[in-house]
């Protein structure tokens, strides 16, 4: 789940990571009142969660209210990838000296908690990444929560060659660990990470990612999600227990187990079609998640052929044939099943489908080929 800069700057002062004094405003009077308290310039930054603010015009320095007036109006009636701006952070413009880049997240590969470090930080950094891969620091927690200094001390110094820089960074650090384990995070970020005119380090900009799996733990973070960011049809299939991505294609996927769903993907894929979705309807025995999944898929009016591909373990074939039967009495279904039905009770499942007119298949390859060919 993503959250706001301005969520994740609160979030930054609640654990003691310095940030410049601002606020978030929806008006222009609101923008005024704040930077006659933080005092002038200030930056005007438009609040959305997609990138690119920058470039499309919605982050500005201004000098004095009338700029600020002016500038806030310009960014309000922004459309920023499709998004229009509802809010604006107003903080105090800091005098930057020096930008570096910190963050905590995860190594799915290695599964590892890692933190990234750079003394390049600012909105090039992915670039660094990609064109001088030895500027950016990892440096893995390996299965510990709290900071090893004595490992994490000649990181800092290769950072910063003034000790109390070395010190305070190792103290922002820290407190940044705390957020991202206490509240599951998947990314804490500060980009960039800057000393200041006064010789101070400070976040200029906070990101926060929080895993959606997790938030079960934390109903204090429910309020922080911007619904105008989700997909209506992924938040549904999460309350009906369903997991389910949507993609680019035209042959929607309905399968059991995250793998074999990622392996059917991959051969409709090899086999010349083009995903609609990712979609696993887990280990139940529920038909009614088989027509809960159908009417998901159907709503993307790019689906050509619905290929539903089952082994069956703890899943009952029989169960999801009663879903797909259920579906066929109850909601029109357009385009054609393409079924794959194989393992507990894979009998009794082909002979309810056969009885109502539809051909299922044993083998996978065979299902996807004829799943692709009706996409065409």
């Amino acid at each position: 789940m993503k959250i706001h800069e301005y969520q994740a700057r609160n979030l930054f002062l609640e654990y003691g990571i310095p940030v410049a004094d601002g606020d978030v405003a929806v008006t222009s009077d609101e923008a005024l009142k704040i930077a006659r308290k933080t005092g002038f310039p200030v930056v005007v930054k438009a609040q959305v969660l997609v990138g690119g603010r920058g470039k499309a015009g919605g982050v500005k320095v201004v000098a004095n209210e009338a700029e600020l007036v002016s500038e806030f109006n310009r960014i309000k009636n922004l459309n920023i990838k499709g998004y229009t701006v509802e809010r604006l952070l107003v903080a105090r413009a800091i005098d930057i000296k020096k930008e570096y880049y910190l963050a905590v997240t995860i190594d799915n590969i290695k599964g590892d908690v890692v933190i990234i470090a750079s003394a390049d930080g600012g909105v090039e950094i992915e670039e660094t990444a990609k064109t001088h891969p030895e500027r950016i620091i990892k440096f893995y927690m390996q299965g510990i929560k709290t900071l090893d200094e004595a490992r994490w001390a000649p990181v800092a110094a290769q950072l910063f060659s003034d000790v109390r820089l070395q010190k305070s960074s190792t103290s922002i650090l820290q407190k940044l660990l705390k957020l991202f384990f206490e509240k599951d995070c998947s990314l804490a970020e500060i980009n960039p990470f800057v000393i200041n005119g006064e010789g101070n380090l400070i976040a200029a900009d906070a990101k926060v990612i929080f895993d959606d799996n997790a938030m079960d733990r934390h109903p204090e973070l429910a309020a922080l999600r911007d619904m105008k960011y989700e997909d209506s049809d992924e938040l549904e299939a999460k309350e009906k227990g369903l997991s389910f991505v949507k993609l680019e294609g035209n042959v929607g996927c309905i399968v059991n187990g995250a793998g074999l769903a990622m392996g059917t993907m991959d051969a409709v894929n090899l086999l010349g079609g083009r995903p609609a979705n990712f979609l696993d309807v887990g280990g139940s025995s529920n038909p009614e998640k088989v027509l809960n999944a159908l009417k998901i898929i159907l709503r993307n009016k790019d689906i050509k052929v619905i290929l539903i591909n089952i082994f069956g373990g703890i899943t009952r074939c029989d169960d999801i044939a009663n879903g797909i039967l259920t579906a066929l009495k109850q909601i029109n279904i357009p385009v054609p099943l393409v079924i794959r039905l194989t393992g507990t009770n894979e009998k009794e499942a082909k002979a309810l489908l056969t009885s109502a007119g539809l051909t299922t298949f044993t083998s996978m390859r065979q299902a996807v080929t004829e799943a692709v060919k009706a996409s065409k």
